[in-house]
């Protein structure tokens, strides 16, 4: 089974999207929560309901209370859907390892709004899954590229599965692609992969 530790991204506490990390692949950070709206500042009375609901499941998220964040969100989604209800959703099922549950929340957000976070959280999904799908992970993260194309954490992520899948230039592309944008710890990656890519080479038959 491919495993590899890809990070979730942040959630979302409010009715923007633009969702940041929770944490960083192969290594931890304090989140930094955006601004909630607040949910008397909603003419909508359905919507200041659901949003309330998804503060005060980011909240218990927080706390470290998972299920009772998962109750919370399950209960704003009810109310109304949103890609930030449905996205925080996956995020309590990813940390409590279903992620068959957790893949199926995050398409449901991606379908109303397009978001790089979701696809790098449904990367993650499919790698950590026990049914592995690394091709899925990587059609995912290349298209969160496409959507970032400067975020440096999802092109290391990217450098990762297609290096763990044996696609040693393509890994070493995105390895320096993450670099150049800041993840320092690339360079060492980049030199495990160009050592991998000159044994490789050396070791193919030469042609007569």
């Amino acid at each position: 089974m491919l495993w590899l530790r890809l990070a979730t991204r942040r959630l979302v506490n409010s009715r923007s999207s633009s969702a940041r990390p929770i944490s960083r692949a192969f290594r931890a950070t304090t989140p930094s929560w955006a601004k909630a709206v607040s949910a008397s500042s909603l003419s909508d009375p359905a919507e200041a309901e659901a949003l309330l609901y998804l503060e005060k499941g980011t909240a218990k998220l927080e706390e470290g209370d998972i299920l009772a964040a998962k109750e919370l969100y399950q209960r704003s989604c009810e109310i109304r859907t949103t890609p930030s209800s449905l996205f925080n959703l996956g995020v309590t099922h990813y940390h409590l390892k279903d992620y068959e549950s957790a893949i199926s929340s995050w398409k449901q957000s991606l379908e109303l709004q397009p978001s790089a976070d979701a696809h790098t959280n449904l990367a993650s999904a499919y790698i950590m899954s026990p049914a592995a799908r690394p091709d899925l992970a990587l059609h995912h993260l290349h298209t969160a590229v496409s959507l970032s194309p400067d975020d440096a954490e999802i092109a290391f992520n990217l450098a990762a599965v297609l290096e763990a899948t044996g696609n040693l230039e393509g890994a070493l592309e995105q390895y320096q692609r993450s670099q150049k944008q800041g993840v320092e710890r690339a360079a060492i990656h980049i030199r495990n992969v160009s050592a991998k890519i000159l044994l490789r080479d050396t070791e193919k038959p030469s042609q007569s």
